[in-house]
């Protein structure tokens, strides 16, 4: 039966790793996918899904304007696939989610969305918000701060390293510009709790 799920995490937590192998798993099998990244996301190139670790893949790219059911069940339709992968989920729209879902219910496809639950400011992403309302499994991704216990959430440096206090809610960025910490962490490094 197809479902709508959501991985989710912080940065740094091996999602985009977690999705290639996975999809790998399928192409293995002799079943292909179809992935879909942020375009406006070139860390990894142009149209490419790729991890810290250093592998990497070819994908479709999404944004704002595209309707995913449309694409997806066209691009079906030309050339069968078994799964669909999203990466930076977190870059949805609230209506790109519905038209996931309606892939999932009209076209029976499975599809994995993987991404950040929380931005810098702990405010939810809306594409985040939106697949924790409506996923048919979500599951978390863990990784950990530096005091060992889980991070939930993420600082964003400025140029002098300290933590962002504002700003864009999407800046894209890596390990240069991004730190997971447990929530303890991260209030202190906002000025909410002195350690």
């Amino acid at each position: 039966m197809a479902k709508l799920y959501f991985h989710y995490s912080t940065m740094n937590a091996g999602k985009s790793t977690i999705l290639l192998q996975a999809s790998h798993n399928y192409r293995e099998r002799g079943m292909d996918t179809y992935l879909l990244t942020a375009r406006f996301d070139r860390r990894a190139g142009e149209g490419r899904i790729g991890s810290r670790i250093g592998i990497g893949a070819d994908s479709d790219t999404f944004d704002e304007t595209d309707d995913l059911f449309v694409r997806i069940r066209d691009r079906h339709a030309a050339a069968p696939f078994a799964c669909i992968f999203v990466d930076e989920a977190q870059f949805l729209t609230k209506d790109q989610v519905w038209q996931l879902a309606r892939v999932v219910d009209d076209l029976r496809l499975p599809v994995m969305c993987y991404g950040l639950r929380v931005d810098f400011r702990g405010e939810l992403f809306p594409g985040s918000a939106a697949l924790l309302a409506l996923a048919d499994e979500m599951r978390e991704v863990r990784t950990i701060c530096h005091c060992g216990k889980k991070a939930t959430m993420v600082v964003r440096r400025t140029a002098d390293g300290r933590a962002a206090q504002e700003g864009a809610q999407i800046q894209i960025g890596g390990n240069e510009t991004y730190v997971s910490l447990c929530r303890r962490h991260w209030r202190a490094e906002m000025g909410d709790s002195p350690l």
